[in-house]
C-alpha cells in the first residue's frame, strides 16, 4: 500500500467535501489515515460503515474502472494536480479528470449563474467567456444548463479551453442534453469531478462541487442569479478564498438578476459591465 493507493481507496469511500476526513488526511497522509482505520485507531462504532466499505474496496478495481473509461485519477503532488485546491479548508482527497489536463493550472475565470437565463444573460456569459479566452484564460463552470452552458460554449466558439466541474461520475452525462457539449469540452478542455464513476448528481454534491469551481479559478463572475441561488454559494466560496468576485447588473425588475444585485448591494461582489472592467478588477485584486 502506498499514498496513491490509499488516496484512491479513501476517495472512493468518503463523500467529497467531508471536512473531518479532509483535515485528517491533510494533517498526516492518506496512507496513515487508511492504516489507522484498518487498525481500529478510530472509533469503530462511529466509522463502522466506512471501515467496512474500505475493506471491500481494492485499488486494482478502481484503477481498472478508470482505465476502461480512459480517465485520470489525480492526487496532490501529481504534475497536473490543480495547485489552487490547497487553499480550500476541505481540499479534495483526489479528483477524476478527462481531457487536456495541462490547462488545470492555467489562469481561469469561473462564470456561473442561473439555469434559466434571459437572452441578455446568455449573451453576456458567452461574450465574457470569449473575451477572457482572447486573453489566454481558461473558462471554468459547472456544466449545467443555462449560464454554465453558454460560458462553456462561448469559450469553445472563441477556440479556447474550458473546464466543466461536474457533480456526478465522469461517466454520467448530467444533464443529458449536454452530452455533446461535454464531448466537445474534452477535446481541448477538461471534465473534472470529485466523485467516482457511477455516482449520481445528488443535490448536496452540487453545493460541495461549487467550492471546487471557486478554488480552481483566479476569480468568479456571476452573470445572472436568483435571490437564492447556488451560484451565490460559489461566489461566497470564492470570497472565503480571498479571490475576486464580480457580478453583472441587470434590469432592476428582473428576478434572474436579483442575486447579482444582492451581491453588489452587500459589497460581496464588484459591479462589472465589460471584459475590460473585469480584467482591471482582477489585476488590482490579485
Amino acid at each position: 500500500m502506498n499514498e496513491r493507493e490509499a488516496r484512491a481507496i479513501l476517495f472512493s469511500a468518503i463523500e467529497g467535501g467531508h471536512s473531518y476526513w479532509a483535515k485528517e488526511i491533510h494533517q498526516t497522509s492518506a496512507l496513515e489515515v487508511y492504516e489507522r482505520l484498518m487498525n481500529a485507531d478510530y472509533e469503530n462504532t462511529k466509522h463502522a460503515l466506512l471501515i467496512n466499505e474500505i475493506k471491500l474496496t481494492s485499488y486494482d478495481a478502481i484503477l481498472t474502472s478508470l482505465t476502461n473509461l480512459e480517465v485520470e485519477l489525480l492526487i496532490p503532488g501529481d504534475e497536473f494536480w490543480p495547485k489552487k485546491m490547497r487553499d480550500l479548508a476541505a481540499p479534495p482527497i483526489a479528483l477524476i479528470a478527462k481531457g487536456n489536463l495541462e490547462i488545470l493550472n492555467k489562469d481561469s475565470l469561473a462564470i456561473v449563474g442561473t439555469r434559466n437565463p434571459t437572452n441578455y444573460g446568455a449573451r453576456i456569459a458567452g461574450e465574457f467567456a470569449a473575451g477572457f479566452v482572447d486573453r489566454q484564460w481558461v473558462i471554468t463552470s459547472g456544466g449545467a444548463y443555462g449560464i454554465d452552458s453558454f460560458a462553456h460554449k462561448g469559450a469553445l466558439i472563441a477556440e479556447g479551453s474550458t473546464i466543466a466541474v461536474i457533480a456526478c461520475g465522469i461517466d454520467i452525462n448530467y444533464p443529458a442534453g449536454n452530452a455533446r457539449l461535454f464531448s466537445e469540452i474534452c477535446e481541448t478542455g477538461v471534465l473534472l469531478t470529485e466523485v467516482m464513476p457511477g455516482c449520481k448528481a445528488l443535490p448536496h454534491r452540487f453545493l460541495t462541487r461549487n467550492r471546487l469551481i471557486a478554488a480552481i479559478s483566479q476569480a468568479t463572475l456571476v452573470v445572472e442569479a436568483a435571490f437564492r441561488s447556488g451560484s451565490l454559494r460559489t461566489a461566497r466560496d470564492a470570497a472565503e478564498l480571498l479571490r475576486p468576485v464580480m457580478a453583472i447588473p441587470g434590469p432592476i425588475n428582473s428576478p434572474t438578476s436579483e442575486g447579482c444585485h444582492r451581491l453588489i448591494g452587500e459589497r460581496a461582489a464588484e459591479l462589472v459591465t465589460s471584459v475590460a472592467d473585469a480584467v482591471e478588477f482582477i489585476g488590482i485584486n490579485q
